[in-house]
């Protein structure tokens, strides 16, 4: 299985208009595709020509209290934060006096050894980083393991284990493969009658 990079993350607003003005006009990521009806919107942001950025708008969604990235918590947790690459050191000190500029706290330069990383929030309180690669250090070309106790399964090594699931025996024929219409297809394919 070949994956592609990431086809969208999906975060939730209760504003989509500030959501906008940072991600569309200060990051500068298109905004591509919008969704929406009464109580409802669904809008893309362009990250790259692979991935992209989308934002549920919900009536009642508050900014989330601010936690530091990679700060240890306890109970219920899902999410701590997204890095998007950039394609320089150059580019990544830009960023960094645009936040700075805007208002927005951003943290000084970090030196993560593979990475050079900046850290901020965006205006619904999501932890967001940004990552230069530190040139001639490719963690994807030759993976490092620095966990003086690595777990059982890490100690396996890089590549996917083979055998560890069942097999697919009886996969779907082509002739049962369906694809229902959700939310978007009224963009392209029209409205249902």
């Amino acid at each position: 299985m070949k994956f592609n990079g990431i086809n969208h993350l999906a975060m939730a607003t209760g504003d989509m208009d500030s959501t906008i003005r940072f991600w569309r006009d200060l990051l500068g990521m298109r905004l591509v595709a919008g969704l929406g009806e009464p109580g409802f919107r669904h809008y893309f942001f362009e990250i790259s020509e692979t991935d992209l950025i989308a934002f549920f708008e919900w009536p009642g969604v508050e900014p989330v209290k601010p936690k530091d990235h990679g700060r240890p918590v306890k109970g219920p947790f899902i999410f701590d934060h997204v890095s998007f690459g950039m394609e320089s050191k150059t580019a990544l000190w830009e960023l960094k006096d645009k936040l700075d500029t805007a208002g927005f706290e951003c943290s000084d330069m970090i030196d993560h050894g593979f990475i050079y990383s900046i850290y901020a929030f965006d205006p619904n309180g999501i932890p967001i980083e940004f990552s230069w690669n530190v040139a001639g250090t490719d963690v994807r070309r030759q993976p490092v393991m620095g966990d003086k106790e690595p777990t059982k399964l890490a100690r396996e090594g890089d590549k996917p284990q083979p055998g560890r699931w069942p097999e697919v025996e009886e996969p779907t024929p082509p002739s049962q493969r369906r694809i229902y219409p959700g939310a978007g297809t009224e963009l392209f394919h029209g409205k249902k009658k």
